[in-house]
């Protein structure tokens, strides 16, 4: 055994080779600094008993100067820092980091043998490849229904290009471990690109999509990142979506793609034919999609006529559709989205086959849940028949006659014109996926599915807004998505929308009214008439003008606002239907929890059956 410096560690270390490592009884070990499984030659400790470092890493420098990161050097740490994380996920391999790693301070973090394996391609250092045979993706044993896996340096599929494949877990395409450090480009003629990190996280020039992971081409002066295969488009591409082949042209000036209306680089393929000129991604847009903010299929048009137009609003973002270039638009509704709005959240929609373009029957029926039997001579509705009730449904004004009744689709205070049926009463109603289960109520979809939605009191019509973070105006609570006045600095979070304008309590005798005028300053001090605790005037609260009534929002809604007690369901996990009840002078305990049901509860109305619980714990086993 050979005595070597101790490479950091507080003890001497020794080398053993393979005859040596066996006879330490330790066939199988894991390397200290990186955790792999260790083999010989390597390091042991004379002191640390199962203290073991490959010959790299016991070789490991402290500070690495890597040629793809030229800004800092590389520091080598025995954890990451980071006071929240006891761990992070390698900028290279995309694995979980536990144990040493090379940390710089733009947030890069590597595994030692990633930060030594990118630094030996980045030296032309490639000899420990030289063993490793080259795998052709056609002939790979390893080639499981064409599911290979990723290059580690580009991030395209392996089945592209032949690649190495090492034993420590690296899958590299050959051309990729080839690649040039520095090379001059036909798009950038102003500064030669190097290779390197993506450290800035910038999104590539050509193809606007950022890729965390693996190398690059940039240019730090100009702020400039290309993907390694941006920079060797195709010279022609043929897509189904479109009857003729596009072309490849380098551009030095940005141009206006004319399928997505927004802002090109470097890279437009162009018909000319149809003298349109379009980014590489948008070749292959959808055709028809079926999206969730409209009822009817939208279809991928070039240009519009704007006589087709009432409004030339875009439906998710409320800004204006140039409709001299590409949109998606229903002309059965004049709806318009621009491009990638209308794919930018690919939950909200589903592509349509070419295949079942004429088949009308995929639109989303709108009037699908009742249908008319009689009408008034105003045209209005007097009899109907509902998906949901097995009676007839008629239509009346006399709200005194059915006392303070709420609507059983939406459980709001019924104060207009309603259906309703004398012999049968229901829960709310929802609408159910019947692939995830996800449910909508009522309320909520309806809501979702207006153009825009009117405020008692407010002028304007407010818009809704997928990605909008701001403070609800009405509650203060911090929201991610709104309903907002493009004229006025208003915007509300769905609950709040959604709040009915006109309820009863028993802290009044008199119907108390949604209140939200800016002064809110009905009395001296701002307290609420129910819980006895401040008030912020700012937020909506409920008002009773002849009694002076005020009352938070939240304190006359209650936890379960819209929940009918008395109503029945079936539970999975119960033999009998269970009835919704809340307690109020007897609370036995909850069969889940053991605790008083104070709150709303389930109770078994089966004789001999003592099964209650709070409905949190329903489905508690």
């Amino acid at each position: 055994m050979e005595e070597l410096k101790n490479y950091g560690h507080q003890h001497p270390l020794l080398m053993l080779n393979e005859e040596q490592l066996l006879g330490n009884g330790n066939g199988v070990v894991d390397c200290s600094r990186c955790g792999e499984k260790v083999s010989a030659p390597c390091f042991s400790c004379v002191e640390c008993s199962g203290f073991y470092l490959h010959k790299t890493c016991a070789q490991a420098p402290l500070e690495l100067n890597h040629p793809f990161h030229r800004h800092h050097p590389l520091l080598l740490l025995q954890t990451p820092p980071y006071t929240s994380y006891t761990r992070c996920v390698c900028d290279f391999c995309d694995e979980t980091c536990e144990k040493f790693i090379y940390h710089c301070s733009c947030g890069l973090d590597f595994h030692i043998k990633c930060a030594l394996f990118t630094f030996n391609i980045a030296e032309r250092n490639l000899k420990e490849l030289e063993h490793v045979a080259l795998e052709d993706p056609s002939f790979s044993s390893k080639n499981d229904g064409g599911n290979l896996g990723k290059c580690f340096a580009c991030w395209e599929p392996l089945v592209i290009h032949t690649y190495f494949s090492l034993d420590c877990g690296f899958n590299l395409h050959k051309k990729c471990a080839e690649l040039p450090p520095k090379m001059g480009h036909v798009c950038h003629r102003k500064h030669p690109l190097l290779l390197q990190f993506n450290s800035e996280r910038l999104s590539c020039k050509i193809c606007q999509v950022t890729k965390r992971r693996g190398f690059l081409y940039g240019c730090s002066t100009c702020n400039l990142a290309i993907h390694i295969d941006c920079l060797s488009p195709l010279p022609v591409i043929e897509d189904k979506s479109h009857q003729h082949p596009f072309t490849l042209i380098w551009r030095q000036i940005p141009f206006i793609c004319d399928a997505c209306g927004t802002e090109g680089h470097h890279v437009a393929y162009a018909c000319c034919t149809c003298s349109i000129m379009v980014h590489k991604k948008c070749i292959s847009l959808p055709r028809i999609l079926q999206h969730s903010f409209h009822v009817h299929r939208v279809f991928h048009t070039y240009f519009i006529h704007k006589e087709y137009f009432e409004s030339l609003n875009c439906i998710m973002c409320h800004e204006v559709v140039d409709t001299e270039h590409g949109s998606y638009f229903c002309a059965d509704c004049n709806v318009i989205f621009h491009v990638d709005c209308a794919l930018k959240e690919k939950k909200l929609y589903c592509i349509v086959s070419q295949e079942n373009e004429a088949d009308k029957s995929l639109d989303i029926p709108v009037n699908s849940i009742n249908k008319v039997l009689e009408r008034n001579d105003a045209g209005e509705a007097t009899v109907i028949e509902h998906c949901k009730h097995k009676h007839h449904l008629i239509l009346s004004d006399n709200i005194r006659e059915h006392g303070d009744k709420c609507c059983d689709g939406c459980l709001l205070l019924i104060s207009a014109k309603f259906y309703h049926c004398s012999r049968y009463l229901s829960n709310g109603f929802s609408y159910k996926c019947n692939e995830c289960g996800e449910a909508d109520c009522l309320r909520c979809l309806d809501l979702f599915l207006q153009d825009a939605v009117k405020i008692p009191g407010h002028k304007h019509p407010l818009l809704f807004y997928f990605h909008y973070e701001e403070q609800c105006s009405a509650c203060g609570r911090d929201i991610i998505r709104a309903f907002r006045c493009k004229d006025c600095n208003l915007h509300l979070c769905h609950l709040c929308a959604l709040r009915p304008t006109r309820v009863r309590h028993k802290c009044d005798q008199h119907i108390l009214a949604l209140t939200y005028d800016k002064v809110n300053d009905y009395t001296k001090y701002h307290y609420c008439d129910i819980c006895e605790k401040e008030r912020d005037p700012k937020h909506w609260f409920y008002y009773c003008e002849t009694c002076d009534t005020s009352v938070h929002v939240d304190c006359v809604l209650g936890k379960y606002s819209f929940i009918k007690l008395g109503s029945t369901y079936n539970e999975g996990n119960h033999e009998h239907p269970l009835t919704f009840v809340k307690k109020i002078h007897y609370y036995p305990e909850c069969v889940k929890c053991g605790k008083r049901c104070e709150d709303l509860s389930v109770e078994c109305a089966e004789l001999g059956c003592n099964y209650i619980a709070h409905w949190k714990c329903r489905n508690r086993w």
